[in-house]
């Protein structure tokens, strides 16, 4: 009979356990992408490409509970929650129909820029030139974290990405290079998709630290340090009128 109690106890301990431990992930949901670039690449569809290349890489972590897309599809305008950053009394209404969601993540491209440029590496012979060029593409998304409940906005900031032609190792949680599909998949091999999969993964990498690494203080320094970094980066870059 004793021998019986514990086994009872200890499943009900594990059952608990195990809600326990999945109570303590995150509920997050993630927004279509937004873009307010000219960027050549973007079309009808890569919204929510990019949407579900970030949410592949989020479930890879183990550290999320992720709502589906059509959770969020029917609740709430994610265009314009994505786009302004700022959510009125009628959607933070809506928000609230979210069974369970703790977390809005929201996306937006501010930034793309793309060159060319002779990298004097190339190959001449008897006048004639071969390679030397290099491509270069410059990224930036606005990542915006918003209290599910309350609308607010709890956490931003800037990811970016710069890349070249034959640079930039790239590897997410799951080992593998995040895909790029539909339209994205003619940037595969380009500087252009390894920005794109470069900042789905710091975009990955930063939420995992925010979300679901509360005690983890050498990642919160190390993000800390590398956004003075890139703040210092911005004004160096622009000269103010005294």
């Amino acid at each position: 009979m004793k021998k019986i109690i514990v086994l009872v106890l200890g499943f009900i301990f594990l059952v608990n356990a195990a809600e326990l431990f999945a109570a303590e992930k995150p509920r997050i949901g993630v927004l279509r992408f937004t873009n307010i670039t000219r960027a050549y690449w973007w079309s009808s569809t890569t919204a929510a490409e990019l949407q579900g290349m970030l949410i592949n890489e989020l479930a890879s972590t183990k550290a999320f509970q992720i709502l589906e897309r059509k959770e969020l599809g029917s609740v709430l305008s994610e265009q314009q929650l994505g786009e302004s950053g700022l959510v009125d009394s009628s959607t933070k209404s809506k928000l609230g129909k979210i069974k369970g969601a703790k977390y809005l993540v929201a996306s937006t491209v501010s930034a793309f820029e793309e060159s060319t440029a002779n990298s004097g590496s190339g190959l001449n012979y008897r006048g004639f030139s071969f390679g030397g060029e290099q491509k270069k593409a410059y990224l930036a998304i606005d990542l915006k974290v918003i209290d599910a409940k309350t609308g607010e906005i709890v956490d931003s900031r800037t990811i970016e990405a710069n890349t070249t032609s034959g640079s930039m190792k790239v590897s997410g949680h799951s080992g593998l290079v995040p895909m790029l599909s539909g339209g994205l998949s003619k940037q595969e091999k380009t500087p252009v998709g390894k920005a794109i999969r470069g900042c789905i993964i710091e975009i990955t990498d930063y939420l995992e630290c925010s979300l679901a690494s509360a005690k983890d203080d050498e990642c919160h320094q190390k993000y800390s340090a590398k956004e003075t970094r890139r703040k210092e980066k911005t004004k160096s870059s622009i000269q103010l009128d005294e």
